[in-house]
């Protein structure tokens, strides 16, 4: 074209900026460039918000800012198209602050026109750009800066709900995403296939059995297609609330499984410590053709090690590297150490980490500490805690575990030297704690709460428990009292693990026959763990407990784990 117009111009700008080719959409911004300098045409308001996406979508914020720059020079700031986007752009690179600023002069400057009450298009306008706003600042993880412009927002859209429900729940805030969720089912506004799969994560941490059932039933009367995403979703809701053999019906309905729906399954068969059902799943994968991958491996790495599989888990590692050609992750080499250190081959694992071809992280140096204390290897302990603590000076996690070995060796004096370095360098061990679901509220209990509106009940029930257990002949493992204390406050300080305090409530609040489900943020203790296991019998009731490892299905006085964890 000899004189290309500006209409021109326009067109092939936005087909760079709207490309899914790497390099196409910087090119609109060198193309904006190549128009002004040939000085024939110049740039409309339609110009701007092309080049602007494109900015936006690589990245570019100094570029952006020129852009910026270009559009007040010619007099386009104002148009409320040109300004969607300069806030957008800013809000795609991070710049947060100035995103907030323009949104702020845009919505003063219509109000002050006697606009936005008038012009719906405008007010729509201006729930977008909110939502784009929330969206920017979940991303650089300023929550609180979200959760105010949300309440101020007169009207809000389901997008606007589903970024503050999977803003929430990215961020590890799991009771305010189920909140979040609740209070949009209070409301005008219907959750969407998006918000399922946004919230189904927090329901996941929390053990929320209840309410993901919930979900579960609202996709199906809704007609919201459960493929493999939304299907992957509630395999792993399912899997970590305790309930497999509905993760494992979630599974079969799903007409065409892909590697994720796959991994899903394997992976939540793998924490119920299922570890022939999930190698009978892997092999059923290969011969259905679906080609496992990497994140396949990592739960049937994690199921042989929760089941002391030790040979199995060297094959398939090796088939994984020598056959199928995958570079192993760090969380590959972790299972492995896993699998080595619960067997007690602390040495071979020591000698895998060494051999390691990347450089091991903290997870797998504290499975290797974690066995040591396992095993009572005070030696390797120390030369593993010494590690962690280089590389993580104020992670509870090496200190305590450190304390614990010498306590098991009832080394008070090194107990007493490491607890008061923790003391130095103002290092909190994080206190247990347990969640129950009950009627869809999730009750939770710390180590020796009594603050539950039921305590003296909870209290009451808990001396109930310790009498029916000590007349069945148990004797509390005081060993697992990790602190220079006498016989007597040991016992007593076993009795009000915050996992006994849920179980407790749990109790006292269901009917006789009822599951109890109880999800826990520590391992669970070795007395605990009789303990529960003698509770199942007397009481007559299945108790699911989820640690921060796996779960345990306590049932007429034994375990699913064969006590082996």
């Amino acid at each position: 074209m000899r004189e290309p117009n500006c209409f021109s111009w326009n067109t092939l700008i936005r087909a760079l900026s709207e490309s899914d080719e790497k390099d196409d959409p910087f090119e609109a911004f060198l193309l904006l460039l190549q128009m002004l300098s040939s000085g024939i045409v110049l740039p409309n308001k339609f110009t701007f918000p092309s080049v602007l996406k494109a900015c936006a979508t690589t990245g570019q914020l100094l570029e952006g800012e020129q852009v910026h720059g270009l559009a007040v020079k010619f007099g386009f700031e104002k148009d409320e198209f040109v300004a969607s986007n300069l806030v957008r752009m800013y809000v795609m690179c991070g710049a947060m602050e100035k995103a907030h600023f323009l949104l702020g002069k845009m919505m003063l400057e219509f109000e002050n026109g006697g606009k936005l009450a008038l012009d719906k298009r405008r007010i729509e306008g201006n729930i977008v750009l909110c939502n784009v706003m929330i969206d920017g600042y979940v991303r650089v993880g300023d929550l609180r800066s979200a959760r105010e412009l949300f309440e101020k927002m007169s009207q809000r859209s389901v997008i606007s709900w589903n970024v503050m429900i999977s803003g929430y729940a990215q961020n590890e805030y799991f009771k305010e995403s189920i909140e979040m969720f609740r209070l949009m089912q209070m409301g005008d506004v219907r959750p969407n296939y998006v918000t399922l799969v946004s919230v189904l994560p927090a329901i996941s941490r929390l053990g929320a059995l209840e309410l993901g059932k919930w979900v579960h039933l609202y996709a199906e009367k809704n007609k919201i297609e459960i493929d493999d995403v939304l299907g992957s979703a509630l395999i792993d809701m399912y899997s970590k609330c305790g309930s497999i053999e509905k993760a494992i019906q979630v599974f079969e309905r799903i007409s065409k499984p892909n590697t994720i729906t796959w991994s899903a399954i394997i992976g939540g068969l793998a924490i119920h410590g299922r570890a022939k059902d999930a190698l009978d799943y892997f092999a059923r994968m290969e011969r259905n053709g679906v080609t496992p991958s990497d994140v396949v491996y990592i739960g049937i790495l994690s199921a042989c090690s929760h089941a002391g599989l030790v040979e199995e888990g060297r094959l398939f590692f090796n088939h994984m590297v020598n056959e199928v050609g995958f570079e192993p992750r760090l969380e590959h080499y972790g299972c492995m150490v896993d699998l080595l250190g619960r067997a007690g081959l602390l040495k071979e694992a020591e000698e895998f980490i060494q051999n390691m071809p990347i450089e091991a992280d903290d997870v797998i140096w504290k499975a290797l500490l974690g066995a040591c204390k396992m095993h009572g290897n005070v030696e390797l302990g120390d030369r593993i805690a010494a590690i962690l603590m280089n590389m993580a000076p104020r992670d509870s996690g090496a200190y305590v575990a450190l304390s614990n070995i010498y306590a098991s060796s009832r080394d008070w004096e090194s107990v007493a030297r490491v607890r008061l370095k923790m003391k130095d360098m103002g290092v909190r061990k994080d206190p247990g704690c347990s969640w129950i679901e009950l009627d869809g509220v999730v009750h939770e209990f710390l180590v020796e709460d009594d603050s539950h509106p039921r305590g003296k009940e909870i209290h009451l029930m808990l001396e109930e428990i310790a009498e029916q257990i000590r007349l069945t002949g148990y004797k509390p493992d005081i060993s697992q009292v990790l602190l220079n204390i006498d016989e007597e406050e040991k016992e007593s300080t076993l009795y009000y693990h915050s996992e006994r305090i849920a179980i407790a409530y749990g109790l006292i609040s269901t009917r006789p026959g009822t599951p109890v489900r109880i999800v826990k943020n520590l391992r669970v203790c070795e007395d605990c763990h009789s303990s529960i296991k003698l509770i199942s019998k007397i009481y007559n009731r299945k108790i699911i407990v989820r640690d921060r490892k796996r779960f345990h299905h306590f049932e007429n006085g034994s375990c699913s784990c064969s006590d082996y964890w």
